[in-house]
């Protein structure tokens, strides 16, 4: 049946003509803006989860940054623990020269302050955007990562950079060491003897008098050291020395020296004797360091020109370089971990990007076809229509 009111044939092929522009504009936009999806409406799901994860790729442009400034600072860090440790070696060099007896010692000692003063401008200097680790006691916290979980909650992770105080101000001698019966100790804040092969036996002897909480007194038998810092509940005890002393030959036993007894005697307070029963000597030194005071602070204490001054100044100097060396280990160590952080994050994030494109991109080549189809549809949609408009004009026919 033909009618003049109702024309099928024109309203299937206007609706085909309006799908067909449809698509064709969604296809013009994914070729214009290089997206499927674009917005919310285009598809509410993948919208919001490329959403967050953009988010997550700006936050983790931020922790790039901190990464970066991270690494800098700790590098300027172990850079100057480098350049201490080789200061500190030139002064070791001096002070063995000082042994002779036939030098000008107070020469030695003029190029030793030199280079105290040269190791104190590396300590201040090595700062970066104000950030000095090598001039204070605390701990750093560098953000490394942002993790997210299934619940969407983010938690920052951080890396801990530990100073280290390699100040030299702030140290105040004292006498921690005492004398004993056997001479291998002397008052001091230090001491060096010989454990002398087959049963050479020698004594360290405390002195709790000037001792404070933070306080540590550290023990080097050859290039091994250890170490004892006072708690306040050491310092409150009944015999801080006994503490001390049991402290520190539990610490001595734990170096595991071959041939070495250390023994303690309740009837001796602060005493800690050595038994060296090996073919070889061993040397033993010690070192008292201010609670207050930097790791370098017995620099100041190092003086050559008296006749015990080269032995004093030598059980003094390897404590200085192993702590310069430990800090500069330990930065190198902390920067080693902040750079592969670093690299990590970088890659993370480009998997991420990899990821939002996978998402949300237009597959070009894919679009380019179907736009070439879809121009052709529109094109036949709109003759189709065009003829469908025609039809009524055959019925006119009819009345001739």
């Amino acid at each position: 049946m033909s009618s003049i009111l109702t024309n099928n044939g024109a309203m299937v092929a206007l609706q085909t003509l309006k799908s067909v522009n449809k698509s064709l504009t969604e296809t013009q936009n994914a070729i214009s803006t290089g997206k499927t999806v674009a917005n919310a409406k285009d598809n509410a799901a993948v919208w919001a989860i490329s959403k967050v994860m953009e988010s997550d790729v700006r936050g983790f442009g931020a922790v790039k940054d901190s990464l970066a400034l991270g690494e800098a600072t700790v590098s300027v860090a172990r850079n100057a623990a480098e350049t201490v440790y080789d200061l500190l070696t030139d002064m070791n060099e001096h002070i063995q020269s000082a042994q002779n007896e036939n030098v000008d010692r107070a020469t030695i000692q003029r190029d030793i302050d030199a280079l105290k003063v040269q190791i104190t401008d590396v300590v201040s200097a090595a700062q970066f955007n104000g950030l000095n680790l090598l001039d204070n006691d605390g701990n750093t916290q560098i953000l490394s990562s942002l993790d997210r979980d299934s619940s969407g909650n983010v938690a920052a992770q951080f890396i801990t950079v530990s100073a280290a105080n390699m100040g030299t101000g702030g140290y105040t001698a004292q006498d921690v060491f005492a004398d004993t019966t056997s001479g291998v100790s002397t008052v001091g804040d230090t001491f060096g003897f010989a454990l002398n092969n087959t049963a050479g036996t020698g004594t360290i002897t405390i002195d709790d008098t000037a001792l404070q909480t933070g306080d540590t007194l550290s023990v080097s038998i050859g290039e091994l050291t250890v170490s004892y810092t006072l708690s306040a509940e050491d310092i409150a005890a009944t015999s801080t020395k006994d503490v001390v002393a049991i402290g520190l030959k539990g610490a001595i036993e734990n170096l595991n020296v071959p041939d070495l007894t250390v023994n303690y005697d309740v009837a001796a307070p602060g005493q800690i004797v050595l038994t060296n029963a090996g073919s070889t000597d061993l040397n033993v030194t010690g070192q008292y360091g201010n609670a207050g005071s930097g790791n370098l602070g017995a620099l100041a204490a190092i003086d050559v020109t008296s006749n015990n001054g080269p032995a004093n100044a030598q059980n003094v100097i390897h404590g200085l370089m192993n702590a310069a060396a430990d800090a500069a280990a330990g930065f190198g160590s902390v920067e080693g971990r902040l750079e592969t952080q670093k690299e990590f994050i970088s890659k993370l994030t480009d998997s991420f990007k990899s990821g939002i494109g996978a998402l949300v991109d237009a597959d070009m080549e894919e679009t380019s076809a179907r736009l070439q189809a879809l121009q052709v549809q529109q094109q036949l949609a709109t003759q189709s229509l065009s003829i469908a408009n025609q039809a009524p004009q055959s019925i006119l026919s009819l009345f001739r």
